[in-house]
């Protein structure tokens, strides 16, 4: 996709002009998002467990206006009514819970008015990235302890970016006004293929003083003991996904958990959220437009879809330690930063960064491959994994975000590694987590099986 990307940005505090430079490359990119969508769709919900489109684009400086200034600097915000109001996002657990009951979409401002703050709030903010003191120890203001609030501004920005674009694929293609699309990567869907990867030990998370910045469920660094296990070699693609399919995949109860077959049930699911079926035959839903299914890219599916798709293979999804192990490990024992090693992410080791608007086939990046032969196992969806998403030993909420991890340990939430094509390159890095609901079918996720 042809959208303005950061720069490589080390997480460094004292390079003001890079930091200042991040911040409006990130903001640059985010309304080059929104001039995308129809104004006529501004007010609707492309996804209906998210909130409208009107308010990401003023919760993305609210945001940044809450974290950096007021609980980095402890200072005044820029519009408190307008903070209040795009504060939080929304994670319901069914459409029932999404939908205001006051009428509350009939409250929002106007498109005008979101702009007009959120060139305020920028105004501020890079005012602050230029001269404000920072409080580098935490001593007056613990948010501002070696820079967080300023890069939990700066991810936050490009995480929501990621949210906006898979909101984006489920509008109307009349909705969207298409910049011009590079071509599409095909080829044949890769073979069937398997590697054994051997017992030994993963490291999940991350030391508090190892990396310059990270979100707080990826502190509290540990070794794990993996047993040895299988893995395929490519990602599930939609070729391979579409035999579960012709072989009554969703219609079967023996290949699904109790809380999946209740979902498909009750929302009718009969097949992938990127898939359709018209006339005779399977398109994939892209940004744009409706193409003949790509059988060599990965399918995106939903945890439930996953999980369901391996049982029928007589297989597993991997858990949170496994990926480390196969993404990260090598033969001898040494753990390397990323599945190539520590060259740093480029496209060249993986479809992310915004480098395209859909997957491109499985295996079509091989400079990205980990020490075993894996591969894609950063780049062209995120990978999920068995393990329900909760905190490292030593977990401490983070000051700038406090309810960032916190409030989804609940057990309801898996966790997903990896990146997508629409991850931002700052993301890319070992510890990085992600997470959503099992039965969350928009995002752009991946899978693979594995065997003990």
């Amino acid at each position: 996709m042809r959208l303005a990307s950061p720069a490589p940005a080390p997480h460094a505090v004292t390079d003001r002009l890079a930091l200042v430079g991040w911040y409006r490359r990130n903001r640059d990119r985010s309304r080059q998002l929104f001039d995308m969508i129809d104004p006529a769709a501004y007010y609707t919900r492309p996804i209906a467990l998210r909130n409208p489109i009107v308010f990401y684009e003023g919760h993305l400086p609210a945001f940044s206006v809450i974290a950096l200034l007021k609980r980095g600097l402890g200072g005044a915000g820029v519009d408190a009514r307008m903070e209040k109001l795009f504060e939080r996002g929304i994670d319901p657990d069914s459409v029932d819970a999404a939908v205001p009951r006051s009428g509350a979409d009939t409250l929002w401002p106007s498109r005008d008015a979101v702009l007009e703050y959120g060139i305020r709030a920028d105004a501020a903010i890079v005012e602050a990235l230029t001269k404000a003191p920072f409080d580098l120890d935490g001593v007056r203001h613990r948010a501002m302890r070696h820079g967080e609030a300023i890069f939990t501004a700066l991810e936050h920005e490009a995480m929501h970016q990621e949210t906006l674009l898979y909101m984006w694929h489920r509008l109307p293609f009349a909705h969207k006004i298409a910049p011009v699309i590079p071509r599409q990567e095909r080829g044949p869907a890769p073979a069937l293929a398997r590697v054994e990867i051997p017992a030994g030990v993963a490291t999940l998370g991350a030391a508090r003083d190892a990396v310059p910045f990270g979100w707080d469920n990826e502190f509290g660094e540990q070794r794990v003991e993996v047993g040895g296990f299988e893995i395929d070699v490519h990602s599930v693609t939609n070729a391979a996904f579409l035999e579960f399919v012709n072989d009554g995949g969703y219609s079967k109860r023996e290949w699904w958990s109790d809380a999946g077959w209740s979902w498909i049930a009750a929302d009718r699911v009969a097949h992938p959220a990127f898939w359709a079926y018209e006339n005779g035959q399977w398109l994939w839903r892209g940004m744009f437009e409706a193409v003949p299914l790509p059988e060599s890219w990965p399918v995106y599916v939903s945890y439930e879809e996953a999980a369901a798709f391996a049982r029928w293979r007589g297989r597993r999804l991997p858990t949170e330690a496994e990926y480390h192990r196969a993404a990260f490990g090598t033969p001898s024992g040494v753990e390397r930063e990323l599945p190539w090693g520590d060259a740093p992410p480029d496209a060249s080791r993986g479809n992310f960064d915004f480098a395209s608007w859909d997957p491109v086939p499985a295996g079509a990046r091989p400079l990205g491959v980990s020490a075993w032969g894996v591969h894609d196992l950063i780049g062209n969806g995120w990978e999920w994994t068995s393990s329900v998403f909760g905190p490292f030993p030593g977990f401490e909420p983070m000051t700038s975000y406090p309810e960032y991890s916190a409030d989804f340990f609940d057990g309801q939430h898996y966790v997903m590694k990896g990146a997508s094509p629409a991850t931002a390159k700052e993301l890319v890095r070992r510890s990085f987590r992600n997470w959503f609901r099992p039965n969350y079918p928009y995002v752009y996720a991946k899978f693979r099986t594995v065997t003990s």
